[in-house]
């Protein structure tokens, strides 16, 4: 399945992109079906996108695959300083990776010639909950095991040869420009937005005005975009908060075939306890191990300490994982304080010419995976609003936008506010579903059906209703405690 653009599709007019993550070159990509041309804007270098760049001759078309046994360089891939977390745990849901390889045909095997290992959800990984592993279950969905980096390289490089469209790498944004006050001010008016206000290089420059018909805001949690408009005059989105106090560390270590087994993964969740963390194998043979924890319960960054964390953990596979293993970084920390959905959708008059996707839009809790996938499908949804014009996009956009939103966070919020500790706004329909979901976790252990429509709900490859249909929910709902697939619980308390 392709994704190329019909030729008879008109193109006119600039679109402007804010951020060169995942979110951003995604949205460029979709944006290059309407627009003449598009810029991606960011402050920071872009490792890997043009400096090392494919030899003319292996650039391919957007919509071509690799050659077999081409190699990619895995060593050197350096990250964006503006993305801290980008040395951590990433996990691509499978209905990212669906939209990915639809707008980029033959992404997955660019990774994998990079070195990234793919496998099978549940049958090449483990999965704990609860403290006993999901059974290794077919579910028909892939896990493609590539750093934060690297996907962010190859997305980059085919970006960056898209007609029409160009990186700009160390260009800050300062301002939003629109109608009747940006050349003047500096500012947005009342009226749609034309543009931004940028400086580029050191930042000592002089800033210019770069006009455009439409601006994508994906420069994610720190987002300006709400403090510009709100200078402006224009009324703050209501927000949703739920406060979490996550933090998390992770190491980079050598992987060897016989660590775990052979297995490729491994993720031990927080469920019902603070503490939790994965293991996964990643291009170069490496294994990217992230411990964490919710609430204040924060991982050490010091050898002893991660090691000693890792041992208090239910079951003990990363342990043993980080004591056979050869450590390649010293551990790095991050810290999570709250996820954050604000609504637009609720403003009665957005500005046009502006859009915020991403995690300027929404933010949610990194232990749940849901970014990168959530990201790309308000990609999908930008594209068919495109479709219908620039009228009206905005308030169009966060409408249609609202029914992605809401199953990603209600899953993750459900789960969080669990926690009588986590600050945020219950509702009887969150403790139901929170309930109803710790039943599946349990059941899952022991059955087979279950466990594979729970992981598809998870990797957003089904809707939540799916566990709610009658003959899943007779399982759900059956009597009985939760066994099989488990390992005994490992407590040490040194």
């Amino acid at each position: 399945m392709t994704s190329d653009r019909p030729p008879s599709t008109p193109r006119s007019g600039h679109a402007v992109v804010l951020g060169a993550g995942v979110a951003g070159l995604l949205a460029a990509r979709v944006l290059s079906e309407s627009f003449d041309r598009v810029s991606v804007l960011d402050r920071d270098d872009l490792p890997g996108s043009a400096d090392t760049a494919l030899p003319a001759d292996t650039a391919l078309p957007v919509d071509t695959a690799l050659p077999a046994g081409t190699a990619l360089p895995a060593a050197g891939l350096g990250a964006r300083r503006g993305v801290p977390q980008a040395g951590h745990l990433h996990a691509l849901m499978d209905r990212g990776r669906e939209i990915l390889e639809d707008l980029h045909p033959g992404l997955v095997a660019q990774l994998v010639a990079a070195g990234a290992p793919t496998s099978e959800a549940l049958v090449g990984g483990r999965w704990y909950l609860h403290g006993r592993r999901v059974g290794p279950v077919s579910t028909g969905l892939t896990s493609v095991l590539a750093s934060r980096p690297l996907l962010e390289r190859e997305l980059r490089r085919r970006t960056a040869v898209l007609p029409g469209v160009r990186l700009l790498p160390r260009t800050a944004v300062i301002g939003l420009v629109g109608v009747g006050a940006g050349e003047a001010g500096g500012g947005v008016g009342t009226g749609a937005v034309t543009g931004v206000r940028i400086r580029s290089g050191a930042g000592d420059g002089a800033s210019t005005v770069l006009a455009a018909d439409l601006v994508v805001d994906a420069s994610g949690r720190n987002s300006r975009s709400l403090d510009w408009l709100s200078a402006a005059g224009h009324p703050a989105p209501p927000t949703s908060r739920v406060t979490v106090d996550l933090g998390y560390a992770s190491r980079v270590y050598q992987r060897r075939p016989e660590h775990l087994d052979g297995d490729l993964s491994v993720i031990i969740s927080t469920t019902p306890g603070l503490r939790g963390g994965g293991a996964a194998a990643v291009e170069g043979d490496r294994w990217i191990v992230t411990l964490a924890g919710l609430l204040g319960e924060h991982p050490p960054t010091d050898h002893d300490g991660f090691c000693t964390f890792a041992r208090r953990l239910p079951v003990p596979d990363i342990a043993d994982l980080v004591r056979a293993a050869t450590p390649l970084t010293d551990a790095v920390p991050y810290r999570f304080r709250e996820s954050v959905r604000r609504h637009f959708e609720a403003v009665r008059s957005p500005p046009d010419g502006l859009v915020v996707i991403g995690d300027a839009l929404c933010s949610f809790n990194p232990l749940y995976a849901q970014g990168m996938t959530v990201a790309a499908q308000q990609t999908l949804v930008l594209r068919d609003c495109l479709r219908e014009g620039l009228g009206g996009l905005a308030g169009r956009f966060y409408r249609a936008v609202g029914g992605v939103l809401d199953v990603a966070w209600d899953m993750a919020t459900s789960a969080d506010l669990r926690y009588p500790a986590v600050v945020g706004r219950r509702t009887l329909r969150g403790r139901v579903t929170g309930s109803y979901a710790a039943r599946a976790q349990r059941r899952a252990h022991r059955d087979p059906a279950v466990a594979r429509t729970l992981l598809r709900v998870v990797h957003l490859a089904e809707p939540p209703t799916a566990l709610l249909r009658p003959a899943l929910a007779a399982r759900v709902l059956a009597p009985g405690g939760a066994g099989g697939h488990a390992r005994p619980a490992h407590h040490d308390q040194s």
